[in-house]
């Protein structure tokens, strides 16, 4: 059986999660070395059919955020496999789950119940809305989305609110919980405790819409959609070629005389209309045909590398495949090929190097239920009580077997 390496090789996760914001953390864990178990219920993860599109006949979305685990499947209204979940509850150092507030109390999967027995435990919800007054509502990153205020500044200024092109909050609630696990864990290394870690897809928002979210709570002003426009830097949008678009991104005085520079106009970057960033900001519409008078000279390409070259940032607009051509040209190596045979997958590189341990990919998004056999039988046999409490003095689980 291979064996997870990495920073926290050793680590137990109880993922009880499905769909992306808790999948998306646990599989970031298994990348550093956790042993996650994934716990589905026996349809399988909703997103197992969720096509197109798909590779064979599983989707891609699941295959794309469920590397690195082994999955068990659980009917929790039986007898007996809600016992063998309660027992997964008890030997993990962590538990993830995301169902809706108070939803596992029933099957004794809460914070509560599951601390009980097992005093160490880094317990993590993930919520739509927190446990609070939000709990009745179910979550789902469009409507938080729509919601948190993203769609309003989303889109044409004359147009309707748009939704981002990926599940943003999902995804950032997933690396929140992630953070939160770490912290969590550095904290019961300190002192022995566990605790409950709560993360709610709005609270990700709200904090993910960064200056725009400073702007109401510090300013008092609300932000409004202005298309591709930055509200505080001008240019920092995309701008016309003699053939494609390209991103300037001139965000500080220096770079803009670069920019100036390379266009051949020198002399805009001292005229004093537009010599500081705020001056370029309130002037933009006197200041965009100046640059594009010169920028419509030549191709995007052209341009990108005259501007790289002059330390000017900017970028074409790709495509998700031009995407992938940039990062493998920059030597990112963004693809990595998890398992093999018939069951290598590709699937996107862990977004963290490490010097000294690097994340690993030991195993293939499950199959369902593929590790239910061996992992039935590992929860059978006895081991020390006290959960993660125990977790520094009984190791792996080697007086119950070791773990699967």
């Amino acid at each position: 059986m291979i064996v997870p390496e990495g920073p926290l090789s050793g680590v137990l996760v109880a993922d009880f999660s499905r769909v992306l914001a808790g999948p998306y953390a646990t599989m970031l864990l298994a990348d550093l070395g956790a042993e996650v178990i994934k716990v589905e219920s026996p349809g399988g993860d909703d997103t197992r059919s969720w096509t197109p599109p798909a590779r064979g006949e599983v989707s891609t979305y699941y295959l794309g955020v469920n590397r690195g685990k082994r999955s068990i499947a659980l009917d929790l209204r039986d007898q007996d496999d809600a016992a063998a979940a309660r027992e997964l509850a008890r030997r993990a150092d962590v538990l993830v789950e995301n169902f809706r507030p108070g939803g596992l109390a029933k099957y004794g999967l809460d914070y509560e119940s599951v601390r009980a027995a097992n005093p160490g435990v880094v317990y993590t919800s993930i919520s739509g809305f927190g446990s609070g007054a939000g709990a009745r509502v179910p979550g789902y990153d469009l409507m938080v989305q729509a919601m948190s205020g993203l769609m309003s500044l989303t889109g044409d200024p004359d147009g309707p609110p748009y939704r981002a092109g990926i599940s943003v909050f999902d995804v950032m609630a997933g690396n929140h919980a992630a953070i939160g696990v770490l912290a969590a864990l550095r904290h019961r290394e300190a002192t022995g405790r566990g605790q409950h870690v709560e993360v709610n897809l709005l609270s990700s928002a709200l904090t993910g819409l960064v200056n725009q979210s400073s702007a109401y709570v510090a300013g008092g002003v609300v932000p409004y959609r202005m298309g591709n426009a930055h509200p505080s830097v001008f240019p920092y949008e995309p701008l016309p070629t003699a053939d494609h678009q390209l991103i300037v991104a001139a965000a500080n005085d220096g770079q803009f005389r670069k920019l100036c520079e390379v266009l051949g106009i020198p002399e805009v970057a001292g005229d004093p209309r537009f010599a500081r960033n705020a001056d370029r900001t309130a002037r933009r519409e006197e200041l965009r045909p100046i640059l594009v008078e010169r920028l419509v000279t030549r191709p995007a390409d052209e341009w990108f590398d005259l501007l790289v070259a002059a330390g000017v940032p900017c970028g074409p607009i790709n495509t998700i495949d031009g995407g992938f051509a940039v990062a493998e040209r920059f030597g990112l190596e963004p693809v990595v090929v998890v398992g093999e045979g018939e069951r290598a997958v590709p699937t996107t590189r862990h977004p963290i190097r490490f010097s000294e341990t690097p994340a690993g990919y030991a195993l293939p998004p499950p199959e369902l239920d593929e590790h239910g056999a061996e992992l039935r039988e590992w929860l059978a046999a006895p081991v020390p009580s006290g959960g993660a409490a125990d977790a520094k003095s009984r190791g792996s689980d080697r007086e119950g077997g070791e773990r699967p």
